[in-house]
């Protein structure tokens, strides 16, 4: 009987060692398999080294893209999880209130649920689905569709120039690049992938940066943006096509104020030199703007100089008879004209709240109440500066050429491609509080004459972190006038001034008819004396 048992347990334990033994065989197996050739030109590939060390930080190169992009979509879900929250949570409020009114219309109690995962999937979905990506859209014409820009892994080409008027250039905002980097990126990570391919499907190696040929981007406001990429094929004329998505998530309520403008004073600041003719036409948009409708403004007038000084002061003296407003400081500089120190002088003058809201203003520029209005809510002390685009005009005399009579200053307050345009080269007119000016330094007064002072000023505030609003303003506009360029500026100057003078005089198709007016008269009188023979 002992024998038996002892037997048996041997037998079982000899199992067990066989057990162990094939078991720890496969791990060996398992652990010694040699790196597949895939991998190996992949990771040959990235980084060009075969040493350990270049294999150890291609590796954390890896790591660390992943974790970069694995850390984005994280955040990404946060923001559309939290979005619809905050959303679904006004629907049920809005339909409490109904319900209680007696006014809920059937089939919306579903509402009432809380947002899971697949709510939130379903809803990027949707956005995909009524984005133009699967399919076109019928549009009204040609001025509703949204062009595409396109780009490769060193240049962008856009029909959206903005500022910088390069119709081909390298992202400047570091955010854009890095946005077309990460695209091309999560590509590569779909396409080399181990769900991109079947095994007969799969390629030699794996894609790589130098495959990726160029792709087209564009973004619908309230969609998303969609890339369209091209790779290089596994033959010459053979491509690899990628179309990738990026949802909007819903509308977030950031913050609710009322804000009270009652009691916000505005310093209007002029830097002035001889032009009586044109501060009357100011003082007479000052008048009925300032005065007349708005009432919460202070002028103050730099003069620079003695000449026709009196002129000036008589026009304010006429306007505080007739008008009895008296809040008005005329400062007067026996000095080159610079309209920097002007500006700086005028600021720097004031002797009342710190917190004064300034409105830095040339003396041909034309405003209306709603600018004034505009000026006061996005200016903020501490927080925000405002830099509006105006409409520029141009030349009366060439846009009104088949006109009698030009038409009144009011009535040529119009925008339209052929009577002017967006300035927005221009940082001269400005909305910030006395406060930030002095904070940040105020204006180089190393600069003198016309230019480049207000251009220093606005590249202070970028590099602050005072936020810069910058947008158009349809309550401002620059008035035509002749402009003239001194020999005595420096070269830089000087072209900037002849650059400014050039696009201020018409459009492109009206200089082109002045250009090219004989060769349009002599067509026309061709065209007149076959139709008088016919």
């Amino acid at each position: 009987m002992f024998k038996r048992w002892l037997l048996a347990l041997l037998a079982r334990v000899g199992l067990i060692v066989l057990g162990l033994c094939c078991c720890l065989s496969l791990f060996y197996l398992l652990a010694c398999k040699p790196t597949s050739r895939g991998s190996q030109q992949s990771l040959l590939w990235s980084g060009g080294a075969t040493s350990k060390e270049g294999y150890m930080a291609l590796l954390q190169e890896r790591e660390d893209s992943h974790r970069h992009y694995i850390n984005s979509l994280t955040k990404q879900i946060a923001q559309l999880k939290e979005a619809l929250q905050e959303r679904t949570q006004q629907l049920q409020e809005s339909l409490e209130k109904a319900k209680t009114r007696g006014i809920l219309p059937q089939g919306l109690e579903s509402l009432h649920k809380t947002p899971t995962q697949t709510d939130l999937k379903d809803f990027l979905r949707s956005q995909l689905n009524q984005a133009e990506v699967i399919s076109g859209v019928q549009l009204p014409s040609e001025y509703a569709v949204i062009p595409f820009e396109t780009f490769t892994l060193r240049r962008v080409y856009q029909l959206e120039t903005g500022l910088t008027r390069h119709p081909e250039e390298r992202p400047v905002r570091r955010d854009h690049r890095d946005e077309l980097i990460s695209t091309v990126e999560t590509a590569l990570h779909a396409l080399n992938g181990p769900q991109q391919h079947t095994d007969n499907t799969r390629r030699k190696r794996a894609y790589s940066p130098s495959d990726f040929i160029e792709g087209m981007t564009r973004t619908v406001r309230d969609r998303g943006t969609v890339y369209e990429l091209t790779f290089k094929g596994d033959g010459p004329r053979g491509f690899t096509q990628l179309v990738l998505f990026r949802p909007f998530g819903p509308v977030m309520k950031v913050k609710s104020e009322s804000v009270d403008t009652r009691s916000m004073l505005i310093n209007i600041i002029v830097p002035l030199s001889k032009r009586p003719d044109t501060f009357r036409q100011f003082i007479n948009n000052f008048r009925e703007v300032c005065i007349q409708q708005d009432g919460r403004v202070h002028l103050t007038v730099v003069y620079f100089g003695r000449d026709q000084i009196d002129q000036v002061k008589a026009m304010l003296d006429q306007t505080t008879r007739e008008t009895r407003f008296r809040s008005f400081t005329l400062i007067q500089l026996n000095e080159e004209f610079s309209r920097g120190r002007g500006l700086d002088v005028g600021a720097r003058a004031w002797r009342r709240s710190q917190h004064v809201l300034l409105f830095f203003c040339d003396v041909d520029i034309h405003f209306t109440a709603d600018f004034l209005t505009s000026c006061r809510l996005n200016a903020e002390p501490g927080k925000k500066v405002y830099y509006p685009v105006l409409f520029s005009q141009y030349n009366p005399s060439i846009i009104y050429s088949n006109q009698t009579l030009l038409p009144s200053v009011q009535q040529q307050l119009v925008m339209r491609k052929d009577t002017g345009f967006w300035r927005d080269f221009g940082f001269g007119m400005t909305c910030q509080y006395r406060s930030d000016f002095l904070n940040i330094g105020g204006f180089d007064r190393n600069i003198k004459g016309w230019g480049l002072e207000d251009v220093h000023l606005y590249r202070k505030y970028l590099h602050s972190k005072l936020m810069v609003i910058r947008c158009p303003s349809r309550g401002l506009f620059h008035l035509w006038h002749e402009k003239s360029c001194a020999d005595e500026l420096p070269p830089d100057k000087y072209k900037m001034c002849m650059q400014t003078k050039a696009m201020s005089e018409a459009s492109h198709g009206q200089l082109g008819e002045l250009l090219f007016k004989r060769e349009i008269e002599v067509h026309l009188s061709s065209q007149k004396q076959k139709n008088g023979g016919t």
